[in-house]
C-alpha cells in the first residue's frame, strides 16, 4: 500500500496549476489580467469569452466614444488576445478555449478594417504548410490561427504541400519564419528536404517543425530546424525572432526543452 503523507498529496495537486485552479477560477483569474480602460474591458472581456457579436459591440462603442479602429487593433484585440495566451501558457485554460478566442479576435480584425481605409501593419509573414504526402491539417489550422491572431501575415500553402511548393512560397514571400507539421513518421523526411533546398538557396530562416510524428532529436538533425512542441509555440519563436533576430542556435537554446 502507498504511504503517502499529506504534504505529499499537496506536492502532487500543485502540477498542472491544480493548486492556483483552487484558489481562482479562469473567470476570476482573467479579471485580474483585462484593462482597466472602460471602453477596452468589454472587448478584452469578450475575447476571452469567445464571444463574436460582443467583441463586434465593443469596438463600435470604442470607435462612437473616438477610437479609431486601426489603434484598436492593437489596443484592445491583441491586448485581449495577449488574457488568453497568458492563462494558456498559465495553464488556467486550454486549447479549444484559445481557439474560440482567436477566432473572435479575428472577426473584430476584420471588423475593424471594415470601418477604415488604413491598413494594420503586420508584425512579419510566416509560411505554414502540413508535410508532402500528409493530410492531416488540424495542427496547421490551429498554427495558422494563432499567429493570424498575434498579428502575423501568414501564407497557408494547405496540406499535403510539395517541397518545391513550400521553396517558390518563401521565395516569394520572404517570411520571417517558415512552420511545418507533420502526423505521419513516412512525411516528415520531406522536412530535412526543404531545408537542404532552402540552403542551397542561400535561405537562412528558421523553419519550426511540430506535429505527432516529429520529436526534438529528429529536427535538430537539419540546420534550419526549431522543434515546436505546442502550436502555440509558433507565435513565440516568431516573436522571438522580431525581438531577437533568427539566429537558430539562439531560438534552439529557447525552444528546445528536452
Amino acid at each position: 500500500m502507498l504511504d503517502l503523507k499529506l504534504e505529499d498529496i499537496d506536492g502532487i495537486l500543485v502540477r498542472y496549476n491544480v493548486a492556483l485552479e483552487k484558489e481562482m477560477t479562469p473567470d476570476e483569474a482573467a479579471e485580474e489580467l483585462y484593462p482597466k480602460d472602460e471602453l477596452i474591458y468589454p472587448i478584452a472581456k469578450s475575447i476571452y469569452e469567445g464571444e463574436e457579436e460582443d467583441v463586434v459591440d465593443g469596438l463600435k462603442a470604442a470607435i462612437a466614444a473616438g477610437k479609431k479602429p486601426i489603434d484598436l487593433i492593437n489596443d484592445a484585440l491583441m491586448v485581449g488576445m495577449g488574457v488568453v495566451s497568458k492563462l494558456y501558457d498559465d495553464g488556467i485554460i486550454f486549447l479549444p478555449n484559445v481557439m474560440m478566442s482567436a477566432d473572435a479576435m479575428l472577426n473584430g480584425i476584420e471588423f475593424c478594417k471594415s470601418q477604415t481605409t488604413e491598413v494594420p501593419e503586420p508584425k512579419g509573414t510566416v509560411v505554414c504548410h502540413v508535410a508532402e504526402g500528409d493530410v492531416h491539417d488540424i495542427g496547421k489550422n490551429i498554427v495558422a490561427a494563432l499567429l493570424r491572431a498575434a498579428g502575423y501575415d501568414v501564407t497557408d500553402l494547405g496540406r499535403d504541400v510539395p517541397v518545391d511548393e513550400v521553396i517558390e512560397a518563401v521565395v516569394k514571400d520572404k517570411p520571417i519564419l517558415l512552420t511545418g507539421t507533420a502526423l505521419m513518421t513516412t512525411t516528415m523526411y520531406a522536412f530535412k528536404e526543404i531545408n537542404d533546398k532552402l540552403l542551397e538557396k542561400g535561405l537562412k530562416l528558421p523553419f519550426a517543425c511540430g506535429g505527432g510524428a516529429v520529436n526534438q532529436d529528429f529536427v535538430a538533425q537539419y540546420d534550419l530546424g526549431v522543434y515546436g512542441e505546442e502550436a502555440s509555440d509558433a507565435v513565440k519563436i516568431a516573436d522571438a525572432i522580431l525581438a531577437s533576430g533568427n539566429d537558430i542556435e539562439k531560438l534552439r537554446a529557447e525552444f528546445h526543452k528536452h
